[in-house]
């Protein structure tokens, strides 16, 4: 099946399909399981030696006296993390073997996408950015998961993207509509996170995108007349034929879900009876 997955070729913007000599389309869903099959090798590498040499308090304390670095592999599909409890040359090495376990699969790391960060410069994961701060009024470090700029950025472009004057055609209904299911899917996401400041940040965007959107459709309307006909009453906020607005803020976040525990790992060891008879 993978096989044919590989020979089937692409479909391009024209129809036309063209035949694919090497690698996988971009965004095919066969990358993910490829990613999966071929990265099992470094997942079961770092295992191998998690197990061996850093799987308990004792060993992790043992190494850190004689001055080794302790480390934890974090991966999804062909995105993965290393982190690692130490100084930057434990983490450079840490590099280093990943990519020798790497060579081994023919894949090699990409330059312009690994680096080498301390926790307090931050970094992104899966949409994630993760970095130590000082909690605002006291002197402690804590470590925060937000959205990332870049996840930001991709909401507000979509939001936007259904707000441009193409769009004026549309009966006000189905354009916030549009503009409720986007922010909360994209919010259901990231809601495991420090993320209710920037949920804010989202709907304000997208109010004002949805102001705009009804000023040009709407040309002559003045603020007033605009509350009257398209606002909840007593208030700013945009509703039409009973479609209201509601956004992204009305997905409530839980910070730091820890599910690590229940998920069905590959690699727990399966338990095994032996009984004599």
């Amino acid at each position: 099946m993978v096989k044919a997955f590989l020979k089937s070729g692409v479909m391009t913007t024209s129809g036309d399909r063209e035949e694919t000599h090497t690698g996988t389309p971009q965004g095919g869903i066969l990358s993910p399981l490829m990613a999966n099959i071929a990265l099992s090798a470094l997942d079961e590498h770092f295992d191998r030696q998690w197990r061996r040499e850093v799987h308990t308090d004792y060993q992790r304390a043992r190494r850190k006296r004689g001055g080794q670095g302790n480390w934890r592999l974090i991966r999804y599909c062909d995105d993965f993390v290393v982190m690692v409890s130490g100084l930057r040359h434990h983490a450079e090495s840490v590099r280093e073997e990943v990519a020798c376990v790497l060579a081994t699969l023919g894949l090699r790391l990409s330059p312009q996408k690994t680096r080498v960060v301390h926790l307090d410069e931050g970094f992104d994961f899966l949409g994630f950015h993760v970095q130590r701060r000082r909690k605002r009024g006291t002197q402690e470090q804590y470590v925060y998961t937000t959205p990332s700029k870049k996840a930001i950025q991709a909401i507000k472009g979509k939001v936007s993207a259904k707000t441009y004057r193409s769009t004026l055609n549309q009966p006000l209904d189905e354009v916030i509509n549009t503009l409720n299911q986007m922010p909360a899917g994209w919010a259901n996401y990231f809601r495991y996170a420090v993320s209710k400041a920037v949920f804010g940040q989202v709907d304000d965007h997208t109010w004002h995108r949805l102001v705009g959107w009804i000023h040009r459709k709407h040309k002559r309307i003045g603020w007033k007349e605009l509350r009257r006909r398209f606002c909840l009453p007593g208030s700013w906020r945009i509703a039409y034929n009973g479609v209201a607005f509601t956004g992204a803020s009305r997905v409530a976040v839980i910070r730091y879900r820890y599910r690590g525990s229940i998920i069905p790992s590959p690699w727990t060891p399966s338990r095994t009876t032996a009984s004599s008879g």
